[in-house]
């Protein structure tokens, strides 16, 4: 029986629908990102979203097939996933909660590819959304693999989601003695003739308090 069960074509037939369907899969993706998105405007993060949820659409139609070429039939093979399902939900919650949070991140994207978040102690990138997991990048440069369900259940700061501008304090302490209208009149003047300052909101100069050994002041302003 184990060598009719070896020599048995649907086997072969199995493992070449696997395959073709990796393949396809792949192809499909490499498509779409390198023809088809860069010649269409589209939302950040939308691509990405596409080419995966592609992906894994030929990859689950493809392995129905493959099932199918071993002589199951699909609907008997949906009632057995059925019935394993209830098995799977108590035995593997945290893997099932974090595969329905990457759906949950890919179809609403509350956070997208290239977004800097801040997840608590954490401040970094996103340089990949999986459907278990993603990868924050640091800016100390390190990959942090952070489960999909830390990013729907937690807190989580998006420095990117609607707006790349940032409001940026900058504190500066003076002797006393220095005037202080010379002192904002010289920091509005550094932050004006600034490049990477925006007009728009204006930038601002503040006297803020009586320091140990200075005067306090602080610049604010956007880029």
């Amino acid at each position: 029986d184990l060598l009719a069960a070896a020599v048995n074509p649907n086997v072969g037939l199995f493992a070449l629908a696997l395959w073709l369907s990796w393949t396809f899969s792949r192809f499909v993706s490499h498509v779409l990102e390198k023809e088809v998105f860069p010649r269409v405007s589209l939302p950040r993060g939308v691509p990405f979203a596409l080419s995966t949820i592609s992906r894994y659409t030929v990859l689950v139609i493809g392995f129905v097939f493959a099932v199918a070429a071993l002589g199951f039939q699909v609907g008997n093979l949906a009632l057995v996933i059925s019935a394993l399902g209830v098995g799977i939900g108590f035995g593997l919650q945290n893997v099932v909660n974090n595969f329905v949070s990457g759906l949950i991140l890919l179809f609403e994207r509350p956070v997208k590819v290239r977004d800097v978040v801040s997840l608590d102690t954490l401040m970094g990138e996103i340089t990949r959304i999986g459907i278990r997991s993603s990868t924050l990048r640091t800016f100390d440069g390190a990959d942090v693999v952070v489960p999909n369900g830390d990013l729907i259940s937690n807190r989580v700061t998006n420095w990117t989601l609607a707006d790349k501008r940032r409001r940026i304090p900058v504190p500066v302490g003076v002797a006393y003695g220095t005037p202080a209208r010379k002192v904002i009149e010289l920091l509005m003047a550094v932050a004006r003739n600034h490049p990477a300052v925006l007009d728009r909101p204006e930038p601002l100069a503040l006297f803020t308090g009586f320091g140990d050994s200075s005067l306090d002041f602080e610049l604010r302003y956007w880029s």
